[in-house]
């Protein structure tokens, strides 16, 4: 039972860690305004929902791994961080 919450853990934490990266990474590639500005333009137009969910795109990546190395828990744990960071974009969508 440890273990599976472990395994859990680990891919929820590397789902979050390449939602991160996804994150900066569009940021970086398709921005030409420093990073304060540009979290500025994504307040005042509301943006912050669907920077996140672009973001998050990576995690199919990672889930496709961990599922053809045969490691289901951490796919798992991949699947449950998407779950809310798709939560948290809904919420941040109706705000």
């Amino acid at each position: 039972m440890k273990r599976t919450q472990k395994e859990l853990g680990y891919g929820f934490f590397t789902a979050l860690f390449a939602t991160l990266s996804g994150v900066v990474l569009y940021l970086e590639l398709f921005s030409k305004y420093s990073y304060s500005q540009t979290f500025q333009m994504l307040e005042e137009g509301g943006l912050y929902g669907e920077i996140l969910s672009l973001g998050s795109l990576p995690n199919l990546f990672v889930f496709f791994i961990y599922i053809k190395k045969r490691q289901d828990n951490r796919a798992k744990g991949v699947l449950l961080a998407t779950l809310c960071i798709a939560f948290v974009t809904l919420v941040l969508k109706f705000i």
